[in-house]
């Protein structure tokens, strides 16, 4: 059974609480962002269900409470804010080491942005010339990109989400700001971020979990089905996904039965090779899944970092705007 959450935790905890209770559901999938898979966690794991997901990045998850019913498989937000350092570190690329930060008050924004990328920069022997927070339904940045332009910042890290994005990429070309390094998470991911922006996408760097080329099972079979079936183009939230289905439904053939806790214990004991790769929860009822890094290059999302993952060559600087 399929229910639609709207992009509403309060829906989805509703959505769930049904599921369970008028539909006697043995089993849940998640949803997807923190929001809406720890609000339908909240509610199976009250009523001791079993719920397998995706699509939450793990310190979200973890910190909500001590879990016992709910599993999940993501990166985890350290990993992924730490990673261009790591990048630049691991290519020798040649930066003036000044940082300006541009990160949305979310809750994902206050932790990276205000936390875990100055915290590295530091430590890696960057400074952070400015680091500014703002607002997520904030569309305009015009002073913020002035004050970041005069800092002669290299390095640029934002984390917003796609519409802003888009508007402070456009911005940032209208003011004639291009650092040599550009890195947008969250809002760079998608490709309507690429359709949107253009040519102004390309060089733009965002964190990456999955790719098609990955040596994992199923991994390329399941991009070609996706794409022939929905006529649209892959990306890489439908690997998360398909293996939480995966696992479920192997826990239930290992429980042997549709009995909620044996099928919770079931997927504690989860140790094998997924479409999204090695998947073995640990105590806090989590997975990881190593990060990389992904640029836009003329139009497709290339992997270039970890070096044994790249399916393609970084652009390096950001192409200067046209």
């Amino acid at each position: 059974m399929i229910r639609d959450d709207k992009t509403d935790p309060n829906v989805t905890a509703g959505n769930t609480e049904s599921l369970l209770s008028r539909d006697n559901a043995v089993a849940l999938l998640g949803s997807c962002t923190p929001a809406l898979v720890n609000a339908g966690a909240l509610v199976a794991e009250h009523r001791k269900v079993p719920i397998v997901a995706g699509c939450d990045p793990l310190g979200a998850f973890r910190s909500v409470r001590k879990w016992n019913y709910a599993w999940v498989m993501f990166f985890d937000e350290g990993d992924l804010a730490t990673a261009p350092f790591r990048m630049m570190s691991d290519y020798g690329i040649s930066t003036n080491k000044k940082v300006v930060i541009l990160a949305d008050n979310g809750p994902d924004g206050v932790v990276v942005g205000g936390k875990i990328w100055p915290e590295t920069a530091k430590a890696g022997g960057y400074s952070v010339e400015q680091n500014t927070s703002f607002p997520t339904d904030t569309q305009q940045f015009t002073s913020m990109l002035a004050q970041a332009k005069t800092t002669g910042a290299d390095i640029v890290l934002v984390d917003a989400i796609p519409p802003q994005a888009i508007a402070m990429r456009k911005q940032m070309a209208s003011a004639g700001f291009s650092p040599k390094v550009l890195v947008m998470e969250k809002g760079a991911e998608p490709e309507f971020f690429a359709q949107a922006t253009g040519k102004l996408a390309d060089g733009v760097l965002v964190g990456g979990y999955w790719d098609p080329s990955f040596p994992y099972p199923g991994a390329a079979d399941l991009a070609k089905r996706f794409e022939s079936e929905t006529k649209q183009t892959q990306s890489q939230h439908i690997a998360d996904s398909h293996a939480a289905a995966q696992v479920l439904m192997d826990a239930i053939a290992a429980a042997g039965t549709l009995d909620r806790e044996k099928i919770n214990a079931a997927i504690a004991k989860t140790n094998k090779s997924y479409v999204i790769g090695p998947v073995k929860f640990d105590a806090t009822n989590t997975s990881a899944i190593p990060i990389t890094l992904m640029q836009w290059q003329s139009g497709k999302a290339v992997v270039v970092w970890p070096k044994d993952r790249a399916n393609g060559k970084l652009l390096f600087p950001l192409p200067q705007a046209k």
